[in-house]
């Protein structure tokens, strides 16, 4: 996998876009930060300042091994976790070599840490990288300097580090909105096609069989018709509601349409997901929504089978609740592993979990 990301993975994952933007940030600022310290290291070495000039070439070395690791293998080598090491005793020992000439290359690699490291990370760096550079300040420069350099590398990193805090609450904010439905808050189908993914791999390599139910309200058309479209919302987020309460945490819910749902259960077998179905649907039609807006709903439930893709799965299911809404609705279809839907159930029988 290579660490560009393709406009058409933005569009469909942005968890993957999102990841594609950090290797890249990370690719380039080790490809500037090799540009830049590769001539020191023979300056240093004409200088005689011969450790300082090996402390660099590590750094250097870090910093093409990165750059290949993202362009070969699209993966971050090492999690950048060298980087700080290196530029922290290279910042350090220059300052205690070069006096304030030294010091220069200390502030972009403090702020950088908070581009390359997770934040809580970054925060510890910068804390050790300050405490280093303020000791070998303290001993080889004036005492006005030492403050100086003490204060201003700090504010440095806690600006870097407000910086960052803030672009990830932006990111994380973005990236839900990106993967779930403002409406309901359930996942979108942005999410769908990796996380079946994952439960078809679970199959394959170790024999974990999970479900997938879909849900689809009766005649919903019928209560926008008639109450109105913000009571075919309200009944939508009331319908999120009930869902939730029969799912376990592993459990996730989409919205995949208008008024249909989609649960998927890992390590759940195609009798359970069945019984859950049947007790989620007895649980949409045993109450009213609102004041006295009575619904129904269809139900398909489908197991995952070995071999098959992700599209194949999920059309199985769609197949069954084609079928559970031609034979009358309010009732739940397994699907088959033939594609071809068998075996309904009624939505009111008493088998299984009851409903709370």
């Amino acid at each position: 996998m290579n660490f560009l990301t393709s406009p058409e993975t933005m569009a469909t994952n942005p968890n993957l876009a999102v990841l594609g933007f950090k290797r890249q940030l990370a690719y380039h600022l080790h490809f500037w930060a090799f540009l830049s310290v590769a001539p020191l290291v023979l300056i240093q070495w004409q200088k005689e300042h011969h450790l300082l000039a090996v402390f660099l070439l590590l750094f250097c070395i870090n910093a093409v091994l990165v750059i290949a690791f993202l362009r070969i293998k699209g993966r971050y080598f090492l999690q950048g976790r060298l980087f700080p090491i290196l530029a922290m005793i290279s910042a350090a020992y220059s300052t205690a070599l070069n006096g304030h000439s030294g010091l220069y290359w200390a502030y972009p690699a403090a702020i950088a840490l908070f581009f390359l490291l997770p934040l809580k990370e970054a925060g510890i760096y910068s804390i050790l990288f300050v405490t280093v550079i303020a000791v070998v300040s303290f001993l080889v420069l004036p005492e006005p300097d030492f403050w100086r350099v003490s204060f201003s590398l700090g504010l440095s990193c806690l600006f870097a580090m407000i910086f960052a805090w803030l672009v990830g609450r932006l990111q994380q904010e973005l990236t839900r909105l990106a993967t779930t439905d403002p409406l309901t808050g359930c996942l979108n189908r942005s999410q769908l096609a990796d996380i079946l993914n994952v439960q078809i791999q679970m199959r394959e390599r170790y024999e974990r069989v999970s479900s997938l139910v879909l849900i689809d309200l009766d005649y919903f058309k019928m209560i926008n018709d008639r109450w109105g479209h913000l009571a075919g919302d309200k009944v939508l987020k009331e319908l999120t509601l009930r869902l939730r309460k029969r799912l376990r945490e592993s459990d996730q819910l989409f919205r995949i349409g208008g008024e249909e749902f989609m649960m998927v259960l890992p390590e759940t077998r195609m009798k359970d997901a069945d019984a859950l179905a049947r007790q989620l649907l007895t649980s949409i039609s045993a109450r009213p929504f609102l004041d006295d807006i009575r619904v129904t709903a269809s139900a398909s439930v489908a197991e995952v089978c070995k071999g098959e893709t992700w599209s194949v799965w999920l059309n199985r299911a769609d197949q069954a609740l084609y079928t559970a809404k031609n034979k009358g609705r309010n009732q739940v279809v397994k699907a088959s592993k033939s594609a071809s839907p068998s075996a309904i159930s009624p939505a009111g029988a008493s088998e299984g979990r009851e409903i709370a």
